[in-house]
């Protein structure tokens, strides 16, 4: 047998060869059930407790080799349960492991003020956790009472604190307090990594939108210029001989075509919006709405439309992104009251259909 495979079994069992029994204390119930099955499944014998007032009770009766503890409870946190355990003289022998997220470095002291043995970082990693059992166990043999009285002074952000633990004990939990800062940079330095290639995909991802938006906007420009130029050489070479309804019509397909064109262009710069800043400047919504309304002539062909629109004040942003909004707006209104009828007023007189009986925008001062 390999002398790893010896320290693995020596580590789940007592002297008397019974599995070596471990209480936790921890008040999630899922938390502890996972830890639980853990255990077990090294061969562990395993009882948990709901907080640490609960499992202070149970260490009497259960004799544990060894008491997971998680920080935050209710009634009796880990600090608490770690420090009553190494108070009582029946219980000190008893090695405290403390799962905790470890976000201060009072922490530290905190763990070292109550005799906690070992620091977990939660969340834990499975292969890790067995790790600190085992060694915990396997050290417990070493582990010697504190003589009354004997301690260290020491002083921590501008606080006195008073550490009764052993010696062995002090060195065991800074050592697992310095093997967490480790496992924590790990992490950190994987996060970034993580974040760098995430990044990297954003810029494809990005580049990519850039490319497509390009080739769109080449595509709708090629039968735009055609109707935008067919539509000016007719009301040219024709002018005499269209009626004026014809001419308004040509006007409307031109209108048309410059706004569907602006359009494009600002696809191209939403497109850009992720890599650069929006163009602020002062914009006159009065005039986007009337370029609006413009070209939703044809869509209000034959029908009762009256604008009522209010004075509306300069605001501060994009002018692209403000045009989008004001076709949205307005080109809902006129296609989703389509089927309405009039409506008529209380006097009984005809009245026009209103869309859009005001509009507003919010500014900036």
């Amino acid at each position: 047998m390999e002398q790893g495979e010896t320290e693995a079994m020596s580590s789940t069992t007592q002297p008397s060869g019974s599995p070596a029994k471990i209480l936790i204390a921890e008040d999630s119930s899922t938390q502890a059930q996972r830890l639980r099955y853990m255990l077990e499944q090294q061969g562990y014998e395993v009882a948990v407790a709901d907080n640490g007032r609960v499992a202070l009770e149970m260490a009497v009766q259960f004799r544990p080799a060894l008491i997971i503890s998680d920080v935050v409870m209710p009634e009796m946190d880990g600090y608490e349960l770690a420090t009553q355990v190494k108070a009582d003289a029946n219980l000190r022998d008893i090695p405290v492991i403390l799962v905790t997220t470890m976000s201060d470095p009072q922490d530290v002291i905190r763990g070292l003020e109550c005799g906690a043995d070992n620091f977990v970082l939660k969340p834990y990693d499975e292969r890790y956790l067995l790790g600190r059992v085992r060694y915990v166990l396997a050290n417990r043999e070493f582990h010697q009472p504190q003589e009354a009285g004997m301690g260290v002074e020491l002083y921590f952000n501008n606080k006195r604190h008073y550490i009764t633990a052993g010696r062995l004990q002090i060195l065991n939990l800074l050592l697992s307090t310095y093997d967490a800062a480790i496992q924590r940079n790990k992490e950190l330095q994987n996060s970034k990594e993580e974040l760098q290639s995430l990044n990297a995909r954003l810029e494809a991802a990005n580049r990519e939108l850039e490319s497509f938006s390009y080739s769109v906007s080449h595509d709708l420009r090629a039968p735009l210029r055609s109707i935008s130029g067919y539509s000016q050489l007719l009301a040219q070479d024709s002018a005499s001989t269209l009626s004026s309804e014809a001419r308004r019509h040509l006007k409307v397909i031109t209108e048309s075509s410059r706004q569907m064109d602006q359009l494009i262009d600002d696809l191209l710069e939403f497109s850009r919006m992720g890599r650069a800043e929006m163009r602020e400047s002062s914009v006159d919504p009065n005039d986007l709405v009337q370029q609006t309304i413009r070209t939703l002539d044809m869509a209000s062909q034959g029908r009762s439309i009256a604008w009522r629109i209010a004075p509306l004040p300069p605001v501060l942003g994009d002018a692209a992104m403000l045009r989008q909004v004001f076709a949205n707006l307005l080109g809902n209104a006129v296609k989703y009251t389509r089927p309405r009828g009039r409506r008529k007023s209380r006097s009984a007189a005809p009245a026009k259909r209103t869309v859009g009986s005001s509009c507003s925008c919010a500014t900036t001062a």
